[in-house]
């Protein structure tokens, strides 16, 4: 850490998240709410530039207080976009949804959210935290089967199991895409993916068990994005994929390739998710109470890791913030609203 980094000004400091690689951490000087909000008003320029320059990822420390006052975390998000989005108006069940702020998600294994951990991975080393998929699953950009997709999340620590369990991980795809040869950056730069919701049986595993899909409306459908996507702030290529709940096996994974489980298309996402999960890629997030995690969906992939939910519970709140989603976007409407007026979950209800 530079001496600049390591003196607060302005009433905050930076400093790296890791010795190598990506990220950022923000500390305040001051534990009270409103200055920290204060700091974040005055200075977004800054905070904004960081984040880019850490390649969309930062962690804030200290931010207990927004547990008392949960519309402090709406007017911190929209320093980081145009839109907070309104999770009542997406595809989400209304389990997850916050009890009086519609743009706060739930994530928890309590009820009414009743939202699962990851299977433990089956590794001989139970002290061993796997990273790479396929030993560590449900690697996955939020939201990716709408377009335009969102832009960045914002994750908030409420409640948590033991640090040595229910980590976020994230891989950086920026530097992925860079560590490919150029021919394979050529081929991928003219393919796109086929993103669904993982509840709707086109998920590989769903296709293997022979699952019938739903019958879904125009705005539910697979959206198909690029597989290589360049960042509006930044100009850098990234790889845009994810976990094999998250893409549509019945008619993809990879539009033009190979369809299905076995097919040309669902190989080639094998091999990018190995690709983009080594560990040069890869930061583990070990949480406290208070932490607030910002992460870029245009250019970074992230997972949950397991948590003993028999016995501890787990409690974050989720933002995502749209508005800035790139060239390929542009002046394009939301799919996910309903041209006729249908319900935004119809036909989901048990999602």
């Amino acid at each position: 850490m530079s001496k600049s980094e390591s003196q607060f000004r302005n009433g905050y400091r930076f400093s790296r998240l890791q010795e190598h690689g990506f990220g950022a951490v923000l500390e305040f000087r001051c534990a009270d709410l409103d200055s920290q909000l204060e700091v974040f008003a005055q200075q977004a320029d800054s905070i904004l530039a960081r984040f880019y320059a850490a390649h969309g990822l930062m962690v804030v420390k200290g931010l207990q207080a927004i547990v008392e006052r949960p519309q402090a975390l709406v007017e911190l998000s929209r320093c980081f976009g145009a839109e907070v989005e309104d999770y009542h108006q997406t595809l989400t069940s209304p389990r997850f949804f916050h009890e009086s702020v519609n743009e706060i998600l739930i994530l928890s294994n309590a009820e009414p959210c009743n939202h699962p951990p990851p299977e433990k991975p089956a590794v001989a080393d139970s002290s061993w935290l796997p990273t790479r998929f396929p030993d560590q699953v449900n690697w996955h950009t939020d939201q990716s089967y709408r377009r335009p997709p969102p832009d960045v999340t914002l994750l908030l620590a409420v409640e948590l199991p033991p640090r040595d369990q229910g980590q976020t991980l994230f891989a950086d795809c920026t530097a992925a895409y860079a560590a490919l040869g150029p021919k394979q950056q050529r081929r991928l730069e003219q393919l796109q993916g086929i993103h669904a919701p993982s509840w709707i049986g086109r998920s590989r595993a769903a296709v293997e068990n022979g699952e019938p899909p739903l019958a879904l409306l125009p705005h539910q459908l697979p959206r198909r994005q690029p597989l290589v996507r360049r960042h509006p702030v930044s100009g850098e290529k990234s790889l845009y994929i994810c976990e094999e709940k998250q893409m549509d096996f019945v008619d993809g994974p990879i539009a033009g390739l190979e369809t299905g489980p076995q097919g040309e298309g669902a190989a080639l996402l094998r091999e990018l998710l190995m690709h983009a999960t080594r560990e040069e890629f890869v930061y583990v997030h070990e949480w406290e109470p208070g932490d607030l995690l910002i992460g870029d969906n245009r250019n970074l992939l992230h997972c949950a890791t397991w948590y003993d939910a028999a016995r501890y519970r787990r409690l974050m709140w989720r933002t995502t913030v749209m508005g800035n989603p790139g060239a390929e976007y542009q002046g394009e409407a939301k799919t996910w609203i309903p041209g006729d007026g249908s319900d935004v979950m119809a036909g989901m209800e048990n999602a």
